[in-house]
């Protein structure tokens, strides 16, 4: 029985979803795949409208459903393509951040970074970075829901 979970954890992949602005980090991820540049494919790309739009409750939800860890990627500070969208999404995101914190969930499994467009090379590494960062931490237990279990 030992050795059948030690295999299940050897062969354990995480799964991160990652939720891109459409006009920075997605288009990165986009230069990323043209310049045939690699990364984990257990990152599952969400392309939203900017990340000052994210609501936290998408990161719940993703977290609820079976994610280990989740990552909102955005437009640099002061380049975004709303002006002010990603000074709104680093407070609100910094908040809830910390909020998850106080609720006794693991805070590395939520990271927020922000990638340009034509930084294809950092969103290739930043998926990797947090890959392996979740893998050290091992699988969601906290915030998955059991019932979310059987349907994926």
């Amino acid at each position: 029985m030992s050795t059948a979970l030690n295999e299940t954890k050897a062969n354990w992949e995480p799964l991160i979803v990652a939720f891109c602005c459409t006009w920075c980090s997605y288009a990165g991820g986009d230069l990323a795949g043209t310049s045939r540049m690699s990364y984990p494919s257990n990152v599952k790309v969400i392309r939203v409208p900017c990340s000052g739009r994210m609501n936290p409750m998408f990161v719940l939800r993703a977290f609820q459903r079976g994610a280990d860890g989740v990552l909102v990627a955005g437009c640099h500070p002061g380049d975004c393509h709303y002006t002010t969208g990603n000074y709104h999404g680093r407070r609100r995101l910094s908040a809830f951040k910390k909020l998850v914190e106080f609720a006794g969930f693991e805070p590395e499994r939520f990271e927020v970074r922000w990638i340009s467009s034509s930084e294809g090379d950092k969103f290739a590494e930043e998926m990797e970075t947090i890959t392996e960062k979740i893998k050290a931490l091992g699988p969601n237990r906290k915030m998955r829901d059991a019932r979310w279990q059987s349907v994926t």
